[in-house]
């Protein structure tokens, strides 16, 4: 028996704007909600992304990275090799300067979970999921 292949309109079903803001740290005690990342990306029922969505949409699954030190930043969700995912940046991205989730093949985005990701300079933070909604 062969595995059904998804169909744009399945995968198109799947997509959901996720908020992060970054977390609690040392140098935001409270976390902060002016460095944030906002997302699409195909998520199932657990809230894990599913690659093979992905893959049908990868041109629709974009990143905006918000901060206190520039302009924000528009990019795209990449799915790199090692089954890893990273935010690419358009205008002045380098694949050098992509940003890794880490562990975001395994991480579930709900409400209130916590990811991390390594940001262009180097340093790992952590971010909260504020929310996840249906992309219209």
């Amino acid at each position: 028996m062969t595995a059904h292949a998804m169909t744009r309109a399945e995968a198109e079903r799947l997509l959901r704007h996720v908020h992060l803001e970054l977390a609690r740290d040392h140098d935001h005690p409270a976390g902060s909600n002016r460095h944030r990342y906002e997302f699409i990306a195909p998520l199932d029922a657990e809230g894990h992304i599913v690659a093979e969505a992905w893959r049908l949409l990868r041109d629709r699954c974009r990143v905006k990275r918000v901060s206190d030190d520039g302009p924000a930043e528009v990019g795209h969700l990449m799915h790199k090799q090692g089954g890893r995912w990273a935010f690419h940046y358009d205008i002045h991205g380098r694949a050098g300067q992509d940003e890794a989730g880490y562990r975001f093949d395994a991480h579930t985005f709900r409400p209130g979970e916590y990811v991390s990701i390594k940001e262009q300079d180097g340093v790992l933070r952590t971010f909260l999921v504020k929310a996840v909604v249906d992309f219209d």
